[in-house]
């Protein structure tokens, strides 16, 4: 991409979203496009093609939904689905008909089976059942991958769906129910500190292993992506299996390619928030998915890897939830 060129991060304050817009200016670009949901709602069709028509994005980076942790998803399963489904229909649509160079549609590692073999290779979509806990938001998350498959074969666009994997980092949600694990924990732990409370208590058995990555090394992943020269960037977009009888979608997983307990990280909060009681685990709560550890090497063949430890990543979110977002690297 050129430095000037138009790039569109849709979602730009979430937490992958403004992880993007960080590593775009770290990296010299000018014409980063913005919009707050106030602005521009994208589940509006009129609104979103007259923007596109106003703006014209030469690039985008799909980076809004509606997200949340197993209570979210279990409270607000319709708009899980149809709030994804309706701002992928949008803006999908209307790169296509506005001529956008190349679009990075961001999903979630929730796409795979629930007992998907690990590592998590990304031929293994669409080969069993999903995780009920959040089945909704990975339908949309699947449909968003097939629309970008679905636009390369038919129109010649150029489409690439990342799939990251759980993500923490500068601006992340805390809140005391709809938060992912590590916010969640990481505030669980904090408050226990404060009240001196004897023993933080958390949800499921603690064996389920997870893959854990901040959002500032996946921003950098994404840019990596886009910046590919043509022939290693479109080997990534997949084949026409109805001709070549491949299941090859236009799909990458982004990760770091290790994984923890829950066990494992709740003990690294409880260090990193320098919390003495103890911990015990509500073997009563759900533990969702086994494990989700993903394969990355297909990213790791067109040369990037992680960079930011989990130790190192962990003290900074602590300090995020703290002070803000300039504690992280």
């Amino acid at each position: 991409m050129d430095k000037s060129a138009r790039v569109y991060v849709a979602g730009h304050r979430g937490l992958v979203g403004s992880a993007l817009v960080r590593q775009l200016e770290a990296q010299g670009y000018a014409n980063i496009i913005k919009r707050t949901h106030a602005e521009l709602d994208l589940v509006d069709s009129a609104k979103v093609r007259t923007f596109f028509e106003e703006q014209k994005p030469e690039y985008i980076i799909l980076a809004a939904g509606k997200v949340g942790g197993i209570v979210a998803n279990g409270t607000f399963p319709a708009e899980f689905i149809s709030i994804n489904l309706a701002i992928q229909l949008n803006v999908i649509q209307n790169a296509y008909l506005h001529g956008v160079k190349r679009l990075l549609f961001l999903g979630s590692s929730c796409i795979y089976p629930k007992h998907a073999p690990q590592p998590m290779k990304e031929e293994y979509l669409l080969t069993g059942p999903l995780e009920p806990t959040n089945r909704p938001y990975a339908l949309a998350k699947i449909s968003g991958i097939e629309m970008c498959w679905s636009y390369n074969r038919q129109y010649g666009t150029r489409y690439l769906a990342v799939m990251p994997t759980n993500m923490y980092g500068p601006g992340d949600n805390y809140h005391p129910q709809n938060s992912h694990v590590i916010p969640a924990l990481i505030r669980r732990f904090h408050e226990a500190k404060e009240r001196g409370d004897p023993c933080v208590v958390v949800w499921g058995t603690g064996t389920p292993r997870r893959e854990f990555m901040c959002s500032d090394d996946m921003a950098e992943a994404c840019v990596h992506l886009l910046n590919l020269p043509e022939d290693r960037y479109g080997a990534l977009l997949g084949s026409d299996d109805t001709k070549t009888g491949r299941f090859e979608p236009p799909l990458v997983n982004i990760g770091v390619g290790c994984d923890h307990s829950i066990r494992e990280l709740a003990e690294i909060v409880k260090q990193v928030v320098g919390y003495s009681g103890s911990i015990e685990f509500d073997a009563s709560m759900p533990d969702g998915t086994p494990q989700k550890l993903l394969d990355v090497s297909r990213l790791a063949a067109v040369g990037w890897a992680a960079k930011i430890s989990f130790q190192q990543g962990m003290t900074a979110a602590y300090e995020d939830f703290k002070h803000g977002p300039a504690a992280f690297p």
